[in-house]
């Protein structure tokens, strides 16, 4: 049985990892000169980022005793945060072209 606990803790989880992808999603949207590299590098590289994020926060004890199934567990925390992430930055945010930067003083 779950405890409330052990949920409150994945729900840590999954919200620093929403934020992780929202974030490596907007830098790589800014960086990336191609329309698709951004997306591309995304779906890679945000699951990587979010699983070592995962093991060092289920290392500190967050999540408590997850005896979800491994499989609803991966879906909890690598495929909806993903999801979650991108749509934030792709349908909230304004693209990186729209966004006008102050100029340089220097």
């Amino acid at each position: 049985m779950v405890s409330v606990v052990g949920l409150v803790g994945l729900l840590v989880i999954v919200l620093a990892n929403s934020a992780v992808t929202a974030l490596m999603t907007r830098f790589f949207r800014v960086r990336m000169n191609t329309r698709w590299g951004g997306l591309l590098y995304s779906i890679l590289l945000c699951p990587v980022a979010m699983f070592v994020l995962f093991m060092v926060l289920a290392t500190l004890g967050f999540g408590g005793d997850l005896t979800l199934g491994p499989g609803f567990v991966v879906f909890l925390t690598i495929v909806v945060p993903l999801a979650v992430g991108m749509t934030f930055d792709y349908v909230w945010m304004p693209a990186p072209d729209d966004v006008e930067l102050p100029t340089s003083t220097n």
